[in-house]
């Protein structure tokens, strides 16, 4: 147990210097199953770990939700979304933030990414923002806030991800993922009225669009709705897998954008050059998690922590909000994805042990992720903006975004109070 507590410190610490996280996980886990075990085990381990996980027919979701978020990018239907929004909401107050917000909860539900949809977004709805005269508050905080729903709104790579590490049923997490999505949407959408109620100056009107350009405008976004109900509609249905819902909606984005004319052969490359070096780079972290996985279960400090929390008497619900809690506190300091790699493999045993759902439980982290990708000092989306907007300060996004995490915390509360809100759909599929 003393191995493998000082390999988590290791791998945390690795973490916070910026320590590429595939490096981290790898090394330290080689390194602490060789102390713990031994030396032949631990080398026997990865060529074993990494050999079943390139194989595994789970895992081939990864690149295929990639290169579908990478084309819907890379063909301006995030425009044409925020258009459509805008045609029906624009002229109300803070309608132009409003529209924002419901275009950045379209484009995350096809691309998966909550740092492309806040670049994304940033690039196409701040001008339009800021010439309509919001403040940069309101303004970056929209953006950066509406860039979460990205991990929330199936498909998610890290629902992907946290569905690997538990062995969950990774359709039956993007189902329970939708009624929490459109919780945090429509929670979101009342920040931004109750802003633009109360400063009025910072949330300016906007034209009104004519009926006939609004209809002109829903023409822009059927292939948004083509490939959302494709995929959840058929994953509702039973009609195929993650994966085959997968390949569907990547052969189908490509479809879609050829026909557009918004998708030539030179642009299909550099799509999928880059599908093919961010897929390799998650699977390095991955094969790096799973490996940390079978050292925190051989070197008994998994088991360690369960028999801990039996012995403190902590249980139920109480359990659940300390766990959220510690979550809460690395989301300052830690990055989304590392926090998901390195601490779910410790933790879902003992929320599994306690008679909890783990899609619930997954929806839960997920939450917290979200919320992690805001709060400083490491909100990662509130860097990807600044990266595009490099004269908005960094303090004042953050500024602009505390009304959304404190409502991200009330859905939290929320969702662990009410866990039917998170099941529900999931339970109607049989």
């Amino acid at each position: 147990m003393l191995i493998g507590s000082i390999s988590m410190l290791a791998v945390i610490i690795l973490a916070m210097l910026r320590v590429p996280l595939a490096f981290a996980l790898l090394g330290v886990s080689i390194v602490g199953m060789g102390l713990a075990v031994s030396w032949q085990t631990a080398f026997l381990l990865v060529p074993i770990t990494i050999s079943d996980a390139v194989f595994s027919y789970d895992l081939a979701v990864v690149p295929m939700f990639i290169l579908m978020g990478n084309v819907i990018a890379k063909t301006g239907i995030a425009r044409d979304l925020f258009k459509a929004a805008f045609a029906f909401v624009g002229h109300m107050r803070g309608g132009l933030a409003l529209s924002t917000m419901i275009a950045c909860s379209g484009f995350s539900a096809v691309c998966g990414s909550s740092y492309a949809t806040a670049a994304t977004m940033t690039k196409v709805a701040y001008p339009s923002l800021k010439r309509y005269g919001y403040s940069d508050k309101i303004s970056a905080g929209t953006i950066a806030a509406g860039g979460t729903l990205g991990i929330m709104i199936p498909p998610s790579i890290i629902m992907v991800v946290y569905g690997i590490l538990t062995q969950t049923n990774i359709g039956h997490l993007f189902v329970a993922g939708v009624l929490p999505g459109l919780l945090g949407l429509g929670l979101y959408l009342l920040v931004i009225v109750g802003i633009a109620t109360r400063r009025p100056s910072d949330a300016p009107k906007g034209d009104r669009a004519s009926w006939a350009e609004r209809l002109a405008s829903i023409k822009g976004v059927w292939p948004f709705i083509l490939l959302f109900g494709l995929i959840i509609g058929g994953l509702y249905g039973k009609l195929f897998t993650p994966t085959e819902a997968a390949g569907m909606g990547a052969g189908l984005s490509i479809l879609i954008a050829f026909l557009h004319g918004r998708l030539n052969p030179a642009t299909l490359k550099k799509v999928i050059v880059e599908t093919a070096y961010t897929s390799v780079s998650l699977y390095a972290v991955l094969f790096g998690a799973m490996l940390f996985s079978k050292l925190l279960t051989l070197s008994g400090l998994a088991g360690g922590l369960l028999g801990l929390v039996q012995l403190s008497g902590l249980d139920g619900l109480a359990l659940i909000f300390c766990i959220m809690a510690v979550f809460l506190v690395l989301g300052c300091v830690m990055d989304s994805m590392a926090m998901i790699l390195i601490f779910v493999p410790l933790f879902a045993p003992i929320v599994a042990s306690q008679g909890f759902d783990l899609v619930w439980f997954g929806i839960l982290i997920i939450i917290v992720t979200e919320i992690a990708l805001i709060t400083p000092p490491m909100g990662m989306n509130v860097f990807v903006m600044k990266s595009v907007l490099p004269d908005v300060p960094v303090l004042r996004i953050f500024s602009g975004l505390v009304p959304f995490i404190a409502v991200d915390v009330v859905r939290l509360v929320l969702l662990v109070a009410f866990p039917v809100i998170t099941l529900w759909l999931g339970s109607t599929v049989g």
